[in-house]
């Protein structure tokens, strides 16, 4: 019944996934909304950033024909946020994983093989811009890697691309921070926090949702390794690109300093872009179901505990 629902890209399931994240927003941030205007003013730009990540992914995947005209992965995006609703807690790190994903957009597009110096650069700078945010999101830096071996192998030239993108992010830097604070570099530009303690983990309700989490991300990243060599030869870089993000949001969330769910935020997109392309390809209905109502029921339980 649901996957038949978001089994078509319509303007009616972007409303209903944008309406369900304002609920939950509400219900989760109530206090802010409602305590005082700076409070209201800080948890409603998180909100309109957490919806425009909402359309930005709808517009990824369309633009580039991610997943055959279907609105899955808007949904499994949503669901997710209701299992980890902390992802809309910060505002750095909403703006790093925005940031982020301008980038990864660019990058999914070199398919079409043009502007792609303009998109190396552009990519680059876009995650560099979200490292100012959230230092760990330098990692995604290693998906331009990737695109240059996918799309610049004939071509050393564009590999200094990137490192330009990133030399303009910090020349901006020093220029602001020279006239804002008369110093060069402050420390709090780049704060290298990271922590491997898992005890915040230490629960029946993160256990729960973890396991739910990683099972579905593994089940469904095998499948969609098993399943490349049958996509469109041509989209078939950026399939990778998404897999590898995927990887790399998990490394990102091993290494995080705050445990507490929102460090998962850099996996929604490609989690929601994979599982997009299980469900699409799964013949059996009642399996697809599971996988979706698996994702709902998980933080009504951890509630219930």
């Amino acid at each position: 019944m649901i996957t038949r629902i978001f089994s078509k890209s319509k303007p009616i399931n972007f409303i209903i996934v944008a309406v369900f994240i304002v609920l939950l927003f509400a219900i989760t941030n109530y206090k802010l909304l409602f305590n005082d205007f700076n409070s209201a003013l800080n948890a409603s730009i998180k909100l309109l950033i957490t919806l425009f990540l909402v359309f930005l992914l709808d517009f990824i995947i369309s633009k580039n024909n991610l997943t055959q005209g279907n609105s899955y992965a808007i949904m499994t995006f949503g669901l997710l946020l209701g299992m980890f609703p902390q992802a809309m807690k910060y505002l750095d790190l909403l703006l790093a994983n925005l940031f982020v994903w301008f980038a990864l957009r660019r990058l999914v597009s070199l398919h079409s093989k043009l502007h792609i110096k303009k998109k190396l650069f552009d990519a680059a700078f876009w995650i560099t811009i979200a490292t100012l945010f959230y230092f760990w999101s330098m990692l995604f830096f290693a998906l331009v890697i990737v695109a240059l071996i996918y799309y610049s192998q004939n071509e050393i030239k564009n590999t200094i691309i990137p490192f330009i993108g990133v030399a303009a992010v910090i020349v901006l830097l020093l220029v602001y921070n020279i006239l804002v604070y008369d110093v060069y570099i402050r420390p709090s530009d780049f704060q290298r926090l990271a922590s491997l303690d898992y005890t915040p983990y230490n629960s029946k309700e993160s256990v729960i949702k973890l396991t739910v989490l990683f099972t579905s991300f593994v089940w469904i990243l095998i499948y969609f390794f098993r399943t490349l060599p049958d996509k469109n030869k041509k989209l078939r870089p950026s399939y990778f690109l998404i897999a590898w993000a995927s990887i790399i949001a998990i490394l990102a969330a091993i290494i995080a300093p705050v445990k507490n769910g929102s460090e998962f935020l850099f996996l929604f997109a490609p989690f929601s872009i994979i599982m997009a392309n299980y469900i699409k390809v799964v013949s059996e209905r009642w399996f697809k179901e599971v996988f979706v109502v698996l994702l709902i029921i998980t933080p009504i339980i951890t509630l219930l505990l």
